[in-house]
């Protein structure tokens, strides 16, 4: 047992038992001399349900400069793809033949990009994820559309 050589007030709290400055979370037993209380675990919940989620989402963002699209693995919250006209290589060669890195254009390179990565990592479909402000148009229908053209389903 474990005692401890000064007296202690013990109150009780909703969750936690508050012992001078440090909290003693419900899920342990705490020994003083005289009594033990011991606290009841809190109900083991089920498993969160992953199976109706999309497992791929596109998500996209234009900022003044540039365009970049990555489609994202839900089950393990990883970028699976990603493309962006901040890439070296892209950028040089865009610059180099004087064509903007953030216009339609330029958005429609990137969804092309990004379907052939796609593509090449056995992913064939998709889901569209669009932020408060996107609408089916302008920089947003030019990526969609070119991963279509890719051969990249969108669910």
């Amino acid at each position: 047992m474990n005692y401890l050589a000064h007296p202690i007030q013990l109150t009780v709290l909703k969750n936690h038992f508050h012992l001078g400055a440090s909290l003693i979370k419900r899920r342990l037993i705490l020994q003083l001399p005289h009594f033990t209380v011991m606290v009841i675990p809190p109900p083991v919940r089920a498993q969160r349900i992953t199976n109706y989620l999309k497992p791929y989402l596109l998500k996209m963002h234009f900022s003044n400069k540039f365009v970049s699209a990555q489609v994202i693995h839900t089950p393990t919250a990883t970028v699976a793809s990603s493309a962006s006209s901040q890439e070296k290589a892209l950028r040089e060669a865009w610059i180099s033949a004087q064509q903007s890195t953030r216009d339609v254009a330029a958005a429609a390179k990137i969804g092309k990009l990004l379907g052939e990565r796609l593509l090449q990592k056995d992913i064939p479909a998709v889901s569209v994820v669009y932020k408060k402000e996107q609408r089916y148009h302008g920089k947003v229908k030019a990526v969609i559309d070119s991963l279509r053209e890719a051969g990249v389903k969108l669910l």
